[in-house]
């Protein structure tokens, strides 16, 4: 037997009107009213996450003394040519830090002004390894597993106990 919610009546005092109070029918006076939050404490609008308040931290602009003057760079750029000036001093580490962040940001196709095309020989490879590859699809294999030998079946196994008795 499932137990019955209780549910009263109240009489609403403003338009002495009967309002049902039960599970998720609060009582009018309780009840939030417009544009009242039910969690006033919590997350606030706008709450930035990492990935935010590093990109904000990078685009902060720095002042920075290049060629006897005074310009204003981003705190990205402004690392970067810390790091640059370093690896031109000779420290090893700013310098395969400055290689790496090369290769990995400098091999854009946009850069280099697209694909170029390929030698004829190269071409006539990869040609022969499409054909040999499409040649090799067409083909159904159907491939059968050998019978182990040293093996029984089910059916011999029992065939045999019913023999021995």
């Amino acid at each position: 037997m499932v137990p019955r919610r209780k549910i009263r009546r109240t009489a609403d005092r403003g338009s002495g009107e009967d309002h049902t109070v039960g599970y998720g029918r609060p009582p009018v006076h309780t009840q939030f009213k417009p544009g009242q939050s039910g969690n006033p404490a919590g997350r606030p609008k706008g709450v930035r996450n990492l990935m935010t308040d590093v990109r904000r931290t990078l685009q902060t602009p720095i002042k920075v003394k290049e060629g006897g003057r005074t310009r204003k760079r981003s705190t990205q750029e402004g690392a970067l040519m810390v790091l640059r000036e370093k690896a031109l001093k000779g420290d090893t580490r700013a310098l395969d830090r400055l290689f790496g962040l090369a290769m990995r940001f400098n091999n854009d196709a946009t850069d280099s002004g697209g694909f170029q095309p390929l030698a004829p020989d190269d071409q006539a490879i990869l040609d022969a390894y499409v054909a040999e590859a499409s040649k090799r699809t067409r083909k159904p294999t159907t491939t059968t597993l050998p019978r182990r030998s040293g093996r029984k079946s089910r059916r011999q196994t029992r065939s045999d106990k019913k023999g021995r008795q």
